[in-house]
């Protein structure tokens, strides 16, 4: 993991639903839920990944680019396939979600 977030220069998000005030937000056909997230760093969000408290990583790059190099145990959901409906992958929003991307700007997308 360590070579590829050198490699990568990967870009993480904290997601704690349970932790955060969760809202709506009309978005032109009715409301959908938001989440509050976190920007943190590589370091720690590998102490976080080093724990084992139930949290979930998720990739929100492009096939190719998770094909190409992944963080172990990271579950591939590309941004552009979230839409409003919370994904499938996901159940549990009570959990840790170590949400990340290359540059930040898909994982934040993401996360809201």
């Amino acid at each position: 993991m360590k070579k590829l977030c050198g490699v990568l220069g990967l870009m993480f998000l904290l997601l704690i639903a349970a932790c955060g005030e969760k809202g709506q937000v009309m978005d032109g056909d009715g409301m959908i839920q938001t989440f509050e997230y976190t920007q943190i760093s590589q370091d720690e969000a590998r102490e976080m990944m080093a724990k084992d408290d139930g949290h979930v990583i998720v990739d929100v790059r492009r096939e190719d680019e998770y094909a190409e190099g992944h963080i172990p145990g990271a579950i591939l959901i590309p941004n552009e396939s979230i839409d409003v409906d919370p994904p499938k992958e996901l159940p549990d929003f009570d959990q840790i979600i170590l949400v990340y991307c290359r540059s930040g700007r898909r994982s934040k997308e993401a996360s809201q």
